[in-house]
């Protein structure tokens, strides 16, 4: 028989909706969870709806745009007793949530208000407990050690460290991202190779979503993820070749400083306790990097474009963690150096805040029509790109060591496609250019790429 609980609330049918998204948010308050089932009267009898086009999308919306931290809920039809009834089913646990400006909690079958009182005592731990201090499920086993060196190689260049590597443990311990000797969220999303984190990346025909011509998702920790999107966006961007007296100077569309800000700023400010991936979305006029975390109430990315404003951190143990391995800078200096960047190169870039999060979009210069070339008067200029990978194999090289300096020969061969005699000519005519060294042994050593 079915019956009402804790976490799952009855509604006769949708003309209810406002009350559902207030047991949503009960629900998430007092369990973290919650079901909400229209077509079901209060007793558990079963009556059904009618399920129009745009129920589902309706119901969804509902959810979203009136619950604050915003709940993404999966929102789905299901047959019970040979009746379509829809389904809210909600998850959450960055609370305390309210629904149209209001705060509930679950008690027995029943949503009450919570007194203002409770809502402030739960703010106040709310900021006391984030995601990223929870403990992980992980372990130390399941730690990348090789991207923990890689980090500290970064880190001990940038100065920014002054302690070395002995090993996992030790030295995520002095980072701080471990709680009595267990991983914190914090340590599973920077350096485990599994979890939680996602990028998804897709080329589109157009200026809208119809039609895409490729499609990838990643996986890894959060410096892997930061460098398979930075090179996937500068393998399918523009770049010219610049012929002047002196060397050929490739140029890309985007600077590729800002580019690589943008995405570093999504990974590090985004929602870590929303299970919705990072994006990254390359249409035919414009770059949009995605996250899934909503600029902070209060200001504007305007406000950073002079360099005075000071940066709020969802993430503190991310963000100190990325700044030691100068991914990241400090004090709000990112919105502040992409403008800067893009402003000197006549890009246009735009800061957008979405209902779901936030976006950097970066629009795609039309050189064809000398749109962006003005500084190359006097130069031959050549535009090489058919919408496939144009960045020189040696570039894509310099590329992926520089996103990771211990990467392997055959690493780089698989990653780039490429024959592992053809990698080692590229790594000997970078050396004889005086571009690239390497330190150590071919097994524990790395390399370091000059200029």
């Amino acid at each position: 028989m079915l019956r009402e609980t804790e976490t799952i609330e009855f509604k006769k049918s949708t003309a209810e909706l406002k009350a559902g998204v207030a047991s949503v948010v009960a629900m998430l308050n007092k369990h973290g969870r919650g079901e909400v089932y229209f077509g079901i009267d209060d007793s558990g009898k079963v009556l059904g709806l009618t399920i129009g086009a745009t129920t589902l999308r309706d119901v969804t919306q509902a959810v979203v745009d009136n619950t604050e931290p915003k709940v993404f809920p999966n929102v789905e039809v299901r047959k019970i007793d040979g009746k379509d009834c829809v389904v809210i089913e909600a998850k959450g646990a960055n609370g305390p949530y309210l629904a149209y400006g209001r705060a509930f909690v679950r008690v027995g079958e029943s949503d009450k208000a919570m007194s203002a009182h409770e809502l402030e005592t739960r703010m106040q731990n709310k900021k006391k407990s984030l995601w990223e201090n929870e403990i992980s499920r992980k372990t130390l086993a399941d730690v990348n050690e090789d991207a923990v060196k890689d980090f500290m190689r970064k880190a001990k260049a940038a100065k920014r460290i002054d302690f070395d590597f002995v090993d996992v443990k030790t030295t995520l311990n002095k980072l701080g991202l471990l709680d009595r000797g267990e991983l914190t969220r914090a340590a599973e999303v920077l350096f485990c190779d599994e979890n939680s984190m996602e990028v998804q990346a897709a080329i589109f025909a157009g200026t809208d979503k119809l039609t895409f011509l490729d499609i990838k998702s990643f996986k890894g920790n959060l410096f892997s993820l930061r460098q398979q999107a930075e090179i996937y966006v500068k393998e399918h961007m523009k770049w010219r070749a610049v012929i002047t007296s002196g060397p050929r100077e490739e140029i890309p569309e985007i600077p590729v400083d800002a580019l690589r800000e943008a995405i570093g700023n999504s990974l590090c400010h985004r929602d870590l306790a929303n299970p919705k991936g990072n994006e990254v979305a390359i249409f035919k006029d414009r770059v949009e990097i995605y996250n899934p975390g909503f600029f902070p109430d209060g200001v504007n990315p305007e406000d950073f474009f002079s360099g005075h404003e000071h940066s709020i951190l969802r993430n503190p143990l991310v963000a100190e963690t990325m700044y030691k391995s100068k991914d990241i800078e400090r004090w709000g200096s990112g919105i502040k150096r992409i403008h800067d960047e893009c402003a000197s190169a006549g890009v246009r870039v735009e800061f957008r805040r979405l209902k779901t999060g936030f976006v950097v979009m970066f629009y795609r210069p039309k050189w064809e029509d000398g749109e962006g070339l003005g500084k190359d008067q006097g130069g031959k200029s050549r535009v090489k790109s058919n919408g496939k990978s144009k960045v020189k194999s040696n570039e894509k090289v310099v590329n992926l060591m520089t996103s990771n300096p211990a990467i392997t020969v055959p690493e780089i061969a698989e990653s780039l496609g490429l024959s592992l005699a053809g990698v080692e000519k590229i790594i000997r005519a970078l050396k004889q250019q005086e571009r690239l060294r390497r330190v150590g042994p071919d097994k524990g050593g790395h390399w370091e790429v000059q200029g």
